[in-house]
C-alpha cells in the first residue's frame, strides 16, 4: 500500500511497523526544518520558509529514514542527518531557479520572481549555511561528506551550464544527472545507514543505491515530460522542449541515424532548439512519443532502476528492503 502521501513516488510499505517509524521520523523532520530556516529578520524569515512551506517529495529525508531501518532509526542523529539533505537540496532549488529564470516553484512564485535575483541567491546561500551548522554538530565526517556532495552538485551545475563541449552528449548528460542529482540522494541514503549504525557494508550498499535510484527518478521524470497527457510529472507536458531543454530522449533522437521520414522530421524540429511555436510543438511532441529514441530512453531507465536494485544485494531481505525494492518497480514501469 503506498504511504505518508508518498504514492507519488511509488513507495510501498509492506510492514506497519516500518510505516509508523518512517512517518514519525518525518514528522519530525518537517518540524525540524520549520525551526531551522527561522530568522529574527522578518523578511529573511518569510523567504527561507518559502520552499519549506510550498512541500515536495522530501525524497532525501525518506531515504535517510529508510537507510536508518537498517541500523536504530531512532537514533538521536538520524532526523538531524535528514534535515541536512533537505536543506542542502532547497538551497540548490533557490538557485537553479535564479539561473533557469523560473518563475514558478512547486505551484507557488519563485523565490527569484517576487523577491529578486539577489535575495534568492542569498537566502539559498542562508539554508546551506544552517544545513553546514547542522552538519558540524553531526561531527567531522558529515561535514567532509556535506562539504563533498555540495562540490558534486556545482560541478553538475556547471557542466550543464557550460554543455557538452567535445564530449558525448549522452554520457555528459547523464554525468550531469549523477552529479546534480544523484550526489545528494546518494549521501542522503548513506547519512542514514550511517547515522543509524549500520555495518558499513550496508552504508556503502545505501549510497550506491541513492546515486543509482536517484538518477533513474530524474530520467523518468524526463520522460514523463513528454510521454504523460497530464501534468503528471508535476510540469506541463512538453516544457523541455518549449524551453529547448536536451533530455535524454531528445538527445538519442538527435544522435541517430535513422533514415525514415518521420525521424528525419523529427531531427530537423529539435534541431532549432527551443520550440514555440504551438504547432510545431504538438508535432515533435506526437513525433517524439511513438519514436525509437523514446523506446531507447525508456530502456535506460528501467537499466538504472535494475542496477539500482542490484546494490541492494547486500543487505538483509526486510521490510525496509522492500520498500526501496518498490522505488526500482514504480520507476521502471511509471513511464510505460
Amino acid at each position: 500500500m503506498a504511504a505518508l502521501g508518498l504514492d507519488t513516488i511509488g513507495l510501498e510499505f509492506v510492514d506497519a511497523r516500518l510505516e509508523a517509524s518512517v512517518a514519525g521520523v518525518l514528522a519530525r523532520v518537517e518540524a525540524e526544518l520549520r525551526d531551522t530556516v527561522a530568522s529574527a529578520d522578518p523578511m529573511v524569515d518569510e523567504a527561507a520558509r518559502h520552499l519549506v512551506d510550498a512541500g515536495g517529495k522530501r525524497f532525501r529525508p525518506l531515504l535517510v529514514a529508510l537507510g536508518a531501518q537498517f541500523g536504530d532509526p531512532a537514533a538521536p542523529q538520524v532526523v538531524p542527518a535528514a534535515v541536512v539533505m533537505e536543506l542542502t537540496h532547497l538551497a540548490t532549488l533557490y538557485h537553479d531557479d535564479v539561473m533557469d529564470e523560473a518563475p514558478v516553484r512547486r505551484g507557488a512564485p519563485s523565490a527569484n520572481s517576487r523577491w529578486g535575483n539577489s535575495v534568492a541567491i542569498l537566502v539559498g546561500d542562508y539554508l546551506f549555511a544552517r544545513a553546514a551548522d547542522i552538519a558540524a554538530d553531526l561531527g567531522t565526517e558529515a561535514v567532509r561528506l556535506q562539504s563533498r556532495t555540495f562540490a558534486r552538485l556545482v560541478h553538475g551545475q556547471i557542466a550543464e551550464t557550460v554543455g557538452p563541449r567535445d564530449a558525448d552528449p549522452v554520457a555528459h548528460y547523464l554525468d550531469v544527472i549523477a552529479e546534480k542529482t544523484g550526489s545528494l540522494i546518494a549521501t542522503s541514503a548513506r547519512f542514514g545507514g550511517m547515522f543509524g549504525g549500520a555495518p558499513a557494508p550496508y552504508v556503502e550498499a545505501l549510497a550506491g543505491y541513492g546515486e543509482t535510484i536517484g538518477i533513474a527518478f530524474q530520467l523518468s521524470d524526463d520522460l514523463l515530460d513528454i510521454a504523460s497527457e497530464s501534468e503528471q510529472s508535476g510540469k506541463t507536458p512538453g516544457t523541455d522542449l518549449r524551453e529547448g531543454v536536451p533530455t535524454l530522449p531528445v538527445l538519442y533522437a538527435l544522435g541517430a541515424d535513422d533514415g525514415d521520414a518521420t525521424s528525419v522530421r523529427l531531427r530537423e524540429i529539435l534541431a532549432l532548439g527551443p520550440i514555440t511555436d504551438d504547432a510545431l510543438h504538438a508535432e515533435a511532441l506526437g513525433l517524439l512519443r511513438e519514436s525509437p529514441a523514446m523506446k531507447r530512453a525508456r530502456e535506460t531507465v528501467r537499466s538504472y532502476a535494475e542496477e539500482a536494485r542490484s546494490r541492494l544485494a547486500p543487505l538483509p531481505d526486510n521490510a525496509p528492503r522492500q520498500a526501496l525494492e518498490s522505488l526500482c518497480d514504480f520507476i521502471a514501469d511509471r513511464t510505460g
